[in-house]
This record gives C-alpha cells, sequence and structure tokens, in this order.
C-alpha cells in the first residue's frame, strides 16, 4: 500500500509498504478515506526528529471504513465507517475507568515514561504506523474505532478523531465561568474549534493570530480577533477589550514553535543538527520550547484564572514565570485528548445538518495522499492559505 513515510527532517515521501494485518485478536484493519494533517505532525516535520525513524508511517487523524476484524472485536463489523481516535486506549483499565483514556495503562509506553500509545507519533509513543496511508492497523479496536453515519462527506466526522475532542477538552479544562470569557491564543484547527466551541457554549471568544486567513476564518465565526503584527502589546490589547482583567481564561493553542523566544528557537536548531542519538536525550532533559505563547498566556489571563493547553510541548526543563503564576493564582490544565471521553457531546453536533460548529469550513486544501510531500510544504510555511490539509487516498 502507499504510506506517508518520514526520511529526515521536512523529507516526507509517499512510499510503498507492508499492507496492514490482523496481528491480535482485538486489532482491526481499515481502508482509509480521508487522514488530516494536524499541526503536531508538522512538530515532527521540524523539530522532533530525534524520536523518528526512517520510515515511519505518520498520521493520527483517520476516517475510514473496517476491512477486517479480530475475533474479539464486536462493536464494529467490515462495512462499517469508523473514525478512529489519535490516541489508543482500552476502554477497561483502571485509567479508561476514569475517563483518562490518554493515560490508558494498557498501552502506555513505559520505556519511555510516556502516556497511552499514539498513531504515527515517535518513539515516545510506541512508534505505532500512523494512518496517512490507504490502510491501518488499528489496535485494541475493542474499544476505539467510533462509528459514525453513512451518508455525509468525511469532513463531517473525521475530525472527531482530533481536532474536535482536544478543542472540545481545551475548553473544558479552561473552566470558563458561565457567561464568562476567554482568550485563544493561536488559530490552527484546534484555536478556530476552541473558538467555536466557546462560542457555542454561549462563551465571549477572543482570538489572536497573526496570519491573516486565520483571522478571517474566526470572524466568520462571530469571533472577536487580535492581530498580533499590530498588537504592540497582545496582553494588553486583550486587558482594553475586558475593563483592564484579562480574560477569566485562556487557551494556548501554539505550542512549542510559537513565533519568538530566539534563545529556545537556536536550541531547537541546533537539536535538529545534532545525530538522533544525541539529540534525544538533549531535548528530554533540557528545555527546547518557545515560550512566548504561555507566557503571553500568563500575562493575558485574569487573577485567579485558568490557563488551559492543547498546544504540544516538548521540553523537560522549560522556565516558567512561576513568582508571576503564584502571584496571579493561575491554574494550569493540559494534555493529550481523551477522545472517547467527549464523543457523546461532539457527536450530535456534527450530524446535524446545521453544522453548529462550522465543522464544513475549516479544511482549506484536500489532496490526493500522493501530494502528502507538498501538502506538508505548504501547510509547514502557511502558503495559500493553508488552515487544514486533508488527505485523500485513492484519489
Amino acid at each position: 500500500m502507499k504510506a506517508v513515510t518520514w526520511h529526515g527532517k521536512r523529507d516526507v515521501r509517499v512510499d510503498e509498504v507492508p499492507d496492514p494485518e490482523i496481528k491480535e485478536s482485538n486489532d482491526a484493519v481499515i481502508r482509509v478515506t480521508s487522514t488530516g494533517i494536524c499541526g503536531s505532525d508538522l512538530h515532527l516535520y521540524e523539530v522532533l526528529g530525534p524520536f523518528m525513524s526512517e520510515g515511519d508511517v505518520l498520521g493520527h487523524e483517520p476516517i475510514g471504513v473496517v476491512e477486517e476484524t479480530g475475533p474479539d472485536v464486536t462493536h464494529v463489523k467490515p462495512g462499517d465507517r469508523v473514525v478512529i481516535p489519535f490516541n489508543i486506549s482500552c476502554g477497561h483499565c483502571h485509567m479508561c475507568g476514569l475517563g483518562l483514556y490518554a493515560q490508558c495503562e494498557t498501552t502506555q509506553v513505559r520505556e519511555q515514561g510516556t502516556g497511552a500509545a499514539l498513531f504515527g507519533y515517535t518513539r515516545l509513543y510506541g512508534q505505532v504506523p500512523g494512518g496517512q496511508a490507504e490502510y491501518l492497523r488499528v489496535p485494541q479496536a475493542q474499544f476505539g474505532p467510533i462509528k459514525v453515519p453513512e451518508g455525509p462527506p468525511d469532513e463531517r466526522f473525521v475530525y472527531l478523531s482530533d481536532v474536535l475532542p482536544t478543542s472540545w477538552q481545551a475548553v473544558a479544562f479552561a473552566e470558563i465561568p458561565e457567561g464568562g470569557s476567554v482568550t485563544v491564543l493561536g488559530l490552527g484547527p484546534i484555536g478556530q474549534m476552541s473558538a467555536r466551541v466557546a462560542r457555542h457554549l454561549g462563551h465571549r471568544v477572543i482570538a489572536v493570530d497573526l496570519v491573516p486567513e486565520r483571522l478571517e476564518m474566526a470572524r466568520r465565526h462571530g469571533v472577536e480577533v487580535i492581530d498580533a503584527s499590530d498588537a504592540d502589546d497582545v496582553p494588553d490589547a486583550v486587558r482594553q477589550l475586558t475593563g483592564g482583567r484579562g480574560t477569566d481564561s485562556v487557551i494556548d493553542a501554539v505550542g512549542m514553535e510559537a513565533h519568538g523566544s530566539p534563545g529556545a528557537k537556536l536550541a531547537q536548531a541546533l537539536a535538529g543538527l545534532m545525530p538522533g542519538d544525541s539529540a534525544a536525550p538533549l531535548m528530554t532533559r533540557v528545555g527546547v520550547d518557545r515560550l512566548a505563547a504561555l507566557t503571553t498566556a500568563v500575562e493575558v489571563v485574569r487573577r485567579a484564572g485558568t490557563i488551559s493547553i492543547s498546544g504540544v510541548y516538548g521540553g523537560m526543563t522549560d522556565p516558567l514565570p512561576m513568582m508571576r503564576m503564584f502571584d496571579k493564582g493561575i491554574t494550569l490544565r493540559m494534555g493529550q485528548a481523551h477522545v472517547k471521553r467527549w464523543i457523546d457531546d461532539l457527536m450530535p453536533l456534527v450530524a446535524d445538518d446545521a453544522d453548529p460548529l462550522g465543522v464544513m469550513d475549516l479544511a482549506t486544501h484536500r489532496w490526493p495522499l500522493e501530494k502528502a510531500p507538498q501538502a506538508y510544504e505548504m501547510f509547514q510555511k502557511k502558503r495559500d492559505g493553508a488552515i487544514k490539509v486533508l488527505l485523500r487516498p485513492g484519489t
């Protein structure tokens, strides 16, 4: 089959790789019909190469059709249309019982000290072949696959794999009071949907970015925006809109590759020049993140407010402004999305023909799988108004 594979920094290719097979009694194999390129895939493309191996299959946002199941898989069958959550969880361990599926004790990658295994996302998370491919083996398929209705286009449901649950959790973790306000930093796919979810739930949303197409998309969905390239001081601009206090909550939807933080940008560049065996230990022991978004969040949020982090960070000892955070009484919440925890909230919204979250207005590019290398480059460089890219195997 054809699959998108990693070969080095800014080097992804479409290769022929072996077709996946059922290996365990609770496996399934799906034929992928659409699959997204996630902002966190760009971290693999640019920064997290030390944790990758040549030939790794990328991607963790697939929707498709069940082709085959092991005997322990009974809730889906061949021919069913399914979305696959990006994290692999069993549904029955202690952590899954708490709804903390991203910390599944069955699939935790203990040799790396990390949480639940993820599709297509480095040795840190199990090095499981990903979903930017024609076919995908799904471990723990007795629990993971989400059955969705036939008929509507893939775009109605594909974001249940990652974007929508991550955004819903970002808003939930932000603990916005009833009728309260939230600033969303970054208007990539997660920031866009976090802003829309917060609006749908009745909150005031102020969003910050510097890419014109992203700002315009947010405006289309009723979000107040601040163009960071025009604002001399983003926290001050937010305070001017909120009676001098700042918003009740902030969602950091940017993460490790924020603009700014020149020292950390240099650290990332130096790590990228080192051999993988040397760079990986460095990145797990020192601070290599650009913390511009997070330090902005600390200044933007009102006193005793909450910051919810959905952007991916990768450094071990990144310096935080602890005195400022303690003085302001800030609460921090973060982590990988517990995908299936939020599906009952989201399914009625994506199944609604009125499209209350605007899922049909997120993808800006829909390309065949074979064009993945060009799509990655375009997305990473924010060319051609790229906000969300979907790949379609077999087209």
